[in-house]
């Protein structure tokens, strides 16, 4: 039987080989991503100056959520950080997705990111 910790343990193992291979820069960030169980979070990051430029989750104020934990609420996240981003003087971002399979509310923010002017 395989637990919740040995899908993370699986999920961390992928996401450091992802990472060895991909970095965000000044002049183009690193989109990740976390998805727990009942939120869904966003950050730019400049990894060589080790900087959040920006984020979004779905526990900002801004938005106005039914649920957290479903691709509507990461749909909104993915636009908030996108306008976000855009406002700061970014457009084209590297995409990483935390480990997680590039399916549901993973890919439903990338989407939406997409659609409000980022590029990856």
């Amino acid at each position: 039987m395989i637990t919740k910790a040995d899908k993370n343990k699986t999920r961390k193992k992928r996401h450091a080989r992802v990472r060895s291979k991909i970095t965000g820069t000044a002049e183009r960030p690193r989109l990740n991503i976390f998805r727990s169980s009942k939120h869904i979070y966003a950050q730019l990051i400049d990894d060589v100056n080790g900087v959040t430029v920006a984020s979004a989750s779905t526990l900002d104020k801004e938005l106005s959520l039914d649920s957290t934990s479903n691709a509507d609420a990461a749909t909104q996240v993915g636009a908030l950080v996108a306008k976000r981003a855009v406002e700061k003087g970014f457009k084209s971002v590297v995409f990483d997705r935390g480990g997680y399979l590039y399916h549901g509310r993973v890919q439903a923010l990338a989407d939406a990111a997409r659609e409000n002017g980022l590029e990856f």
